[in-house]
This record gives C-alpha cells, sequence and structure tokens, in this order.
C-alpha cells in the first residue's frame, strides 16, 4: 500500500505557529475551541516546545516555541464554529481582547473577531445563509457605498 502524500486526517494547508509559552496557547485553544491535543508535545532538552499538533474541528493547527531561524510571528485564521456567541465569550474568558463584537455579515455568517494574547486575530464564524453569487455582489456593493469605498 502506498503512502499518501497527505497524512490522514490533515489538509493540504496547516497552519503552523511560532509563540512563546507554547503550552499557554494550548490551554488558550482549548479553553476557547476545544481543541484536542492529538499527541503530547514534543520537547527539547531545555523543556521547550519544539513541536506540537491540536485538533480543531475538521482541522489539525501546529505549534512550537522559537528555535533557531524560526522566530515567532502572528497569523489570522478563520474559524467556523456552530455556535459563534458562545465560542466568543469563551475566547474573552480564555484572555483574548475584543476585535469586533458579533454581527450579521453581508455575505451569509455571524462573525466575530478576536485577538488571542500572542498577538494572533481569529475570525470566529457561523455560516447561516447561503447567498447567490449575483446577491452578493448587490449586498457587497450596498456596504462598499455605506463605507464610503
Amino acid at each position: 500500500m502506498a503512502v499518501k502524500p497527505i497524512p490522514e486526517g490533515y489538509n493540504s494547508v496547516t497552519p503552523y505557529l511560532i509563540v512563546q509559552d507554547a503550552g499557554k496557547l494550548i490551554d488558550f485553544l482549548k479553553q476557547s475551541f476545544g481543541a484536542q491535543e492529538k499527541m503530547p508535545p514534543m520537547k527539547g532538552p531545555n523543556g521547550n516546545i519544539i513541536h506540537a499538533e491540536l485538533r480543531i474541528g475538521d482541522s489539525v493547527v501546529m505549534l512550537a516555541e522559537p528555535m533557531g531561524e524560526f522566530k515567532p510571528l502572528t497569523s489570522m485564521f478563520y474559524l467556523y464554529v456552530n455556535d459563534v456567541d458562545a465560542v466568543y465569550k469563551q475566547t474573552l474568558q480564555a484572555g483574548a481582547s475584543v476585535v469586533r463584537e458579533p454581527a450579521d455579515q453581508f455575505y451569509g455568517d455571524r462573525s466575530a473577531t478576536v485577538r488571542d494574547p500572542w498577538g494572533n486575530i481569529w475570525g470566529i464564524a457561523t455560516h447561516t445563509e447561503d447567498v447567490p453569487p449575483q446577491e452578493l455582489a448587490k449586498r457587497a456593493e450596498a456596504v462598499m457605498k455605506q463605507a464610503g469605498s
């Protein structure tokens, strides 16, 4: 049997975060999004986390602490959940700060945006409406006019 080029349970694109205090980020992701460790974090001789993998929904997020040429960096994610309002509250309780409170969006999602203590931005959304492309274009145009863009 041939080995699959993409391992079972992974997607073609997998985010990989490099952060200080990776263990605390793991706790944040568990509290905020119900993340589950795929395996115990691997640690180097000094006790730093050199690799960890967490499952959030159907996706894997990898992370490690800085080492060598891999310096801390931030990113932005868009995460679909069953109840955006509940998850938004969980993220705040876990230490996130508000970027944008939950609101219905023209493109068919109810979404909110938070910043985690490491500076990463998390867009959290529940899809509430399938918007046909022609209607989406009309709504986008109306929003841009209202915003003055």
